[in-house]
């Protein structure tokens, strides 16, 4: 199975081919929606090559989650910490936006590959806004500092109205995905899908991978969540994650890997969709060629019955004939 990037591949992109062609100060004015309806806005004037306004907008929040001033909580501290020198909040970001940074190229530092590698942080910045909350219980359970009362349900937004939840306990984070669905057919895959997802992981090789669950009902840890977050058709994904998850660069995995969870199940129902339905036109393309061959050449029936050669025959002939 194909794992998403953490980042946003056309935002990377954008972003190289600015740094490359700086010096020609052509103006850009890009818009564009991606995965879980985030939206990117990427804008530079002539006036100030050098500067690039990076603006992105969340998906809609629902009533459960703790969107303080239009962003999650604890993004404003992880954006300063991850883009720290080159990057500055605009406050307040232009409309219709959440967050919009404002991009130095001139602070970049002049090594190629640490250049690229705070372009490909930068492109991850929907990973870094969103993941915060995550990121930041996450970092609790690697230090082990997590009050020993401390099991509340903490509800995090990942999709427009929709939301997955977080339980936090002393040795382990609990993490669980309603899995909603518009298309019958997709809900169907999905469905499928995730029950073959669970029982992949018990395989030998994935031994140390955290344990997934499935159920059509919401599990226990959801008895405290509001009822109209707990509709979902597809069933409920739980992962449980434990200290080893998180240690050193794991943490910075795990967060991508949950942040783009159902992001990466709806791509590979596409998929799914997309190759039953070739091999469905290859099945019926080859039944179409099959009846072709079967069908009798007009052409070559009329040629053998203009063809044909009548004789008259005597009597005597056609009594020889009879009886030979």
């Amino acid at each position: 199975m194909i794992l998403l990037q953490s980042h946003s591949r056309f935002l990377l992109q954008t972003l190289l081919n600015r740094l490359r062609d700086i010096e020609k100060g052509v103006e850009l004015d890009y818009h564009w929606v991606e995965f879980d309806d985030i939206r990117y806005h990427v804008q530079v004037s002539m006036k100030n090559p050098h500067l690039v306004l990076l603006s992105l907008s969340l998906p809609t929040p629902p009533p459960e989650t703790d969107f303080p001033g239009g962003l999650p909580s604890g993004a404003v501290e992880a954006v300063k910490v991850a883009y720290a020198g080159v990057v500055q909040i605009l406050d307040p970001p232009r409309d219709g936006f959440n967050l919009t940074l404002k991009l130095n190229f001139s602070k970049f530092p002049p090594n190629e590959d640490r250049r690229q590698a705070l372009l490909v942080k930068i492109a991850s910045v929907r990973e870094i806004v969103l993941g915060a909350p995550l990121r930041a219980l996450l970092k609790h359970l690697a230090t082990k500092t997590i009050s020993s009362d401390m099991d509340q349900l903490v509800a995090l937004v990942h999709r427009p109205n929709e939301s997955f939840f977080v339980i936090p306990r002393v040795d382990k984070v609990i993490v669980v995905f309603p899995m909603r669905f518009k298309d019958s057919i997709d809900t169907v895959l999905a469905t499928s899908f995730l029950q073959e997802f669970v029982q992949a992981r018990r395989t030998a090789g994935l031994n140390n991978a955290p344990p997934c669950l499935w159920s059509s009902s919401p599990p226990l840890e959801l008895n405290k969540a509001p009822v109209e977050a707990l509709s979902a058709n597809a069933g409920f994904v739980s992962f449980v994650i434990f200290p080893r998850h998180v240690e050193g660069r794991k943490l910075d995995r795990t967060v991508s890997s949950l942040s783009t969870f159902h992001a990466y199940v709806s791509y590979h129902v596409k998929c799914s969709e997309g190759f039953m339905h070739t091999r469905m036109r290859r099945r019926v393309e080859s039944l179409i060629e099959a009846l072709d061959r079967a069908k009798p050449d007009v052409a070559e029936s009329k040629n053998l019955a203009n063809n044909r050669s009548f004789k008259r025959l005597s009597l005597k002939e056609a009594h020889a004939n009879y009886h030979s």
